[in-house]
């Protein structure tokens, strides 16, 4: 079973940096919940084992490409996001550590696993991936685009994706190489 999750989470993060053309530098905010993949509702059956999986998983994808992958914690934890020091930027850090019954086995395998973790009460973020129904958009940029991915489920719970892009603001707007500018 966790062969199968990690390799539905590996597809879902090829296809979403293909398909938003992330660059290194930038960051991809994940809400994982690890209960929805095993079947079970949001919050009721946390695993270890399953968020250990799943960021290991998305986290060699986007390591290779030097995107910084952000887990954001569950409502226990308003939300917080786990992510390196090095993408922190202006962002304040705040003082929590999460664990499976708050914050979350993902983000709780997030701050085990990262090499210099530190937590955020917000980012603007400029891709996401929402693995079932963590609402990840309070932590992407102003505008948001969803993707559809053809990895629609990571064991059972459901994969949405978003990229952002700068907001348009008067004028006209330009089309090259079939990327909206």
């Amino acid at each position: 079973m966790l062969a199968s999750i990690a390799e539905a989470a590996r597809a879902a993060a090829t296809e979403l940096c293909e398909k938003s053309g992330l660059v290194a530098g930038q960051i991809v905010i994940v809400g994982c919940s690890t209960s929805e993949i095993a079947g079970y509702n949001v919050g009721t059956n946390s695993s270890l084992d399953i968020g250990a999986a799943v960021f290991d998983a998305l986290y060699g994808i986007f390591s290779q490409k030097g995107i910084f992958l952000a887990a954001q914690c569950c409502e226990h934890l308003n939300r917080a996001v786990i992510i390196e020091r090095a993408a922190v930027g202006g962002w304040e850090i705040v003082n929590v550590v999460p664990t499976p019954k708050a914050g979350g086995s993902f983000a709780t395998a997030a701050y085990a696993k990262l090499h210099d973790p530190v937590a955020l009460s917000e980012i603007r973020a400029d891709a996401g991936l929402d693995i079932g129904n963590t609402l990840i958009g309070m932590h992407l940029k102003r505008v948001a685009i969803p993707l559809r991915l053809d990895t629609s489920y990571i064991g059972k719970a459901a994969v949405v994706a978003a990229r952002t892009r700068p907001p348009l603001i008067g004028g006209v707007r330009a089309i090259y190489d079939d990327r909206l500018l």
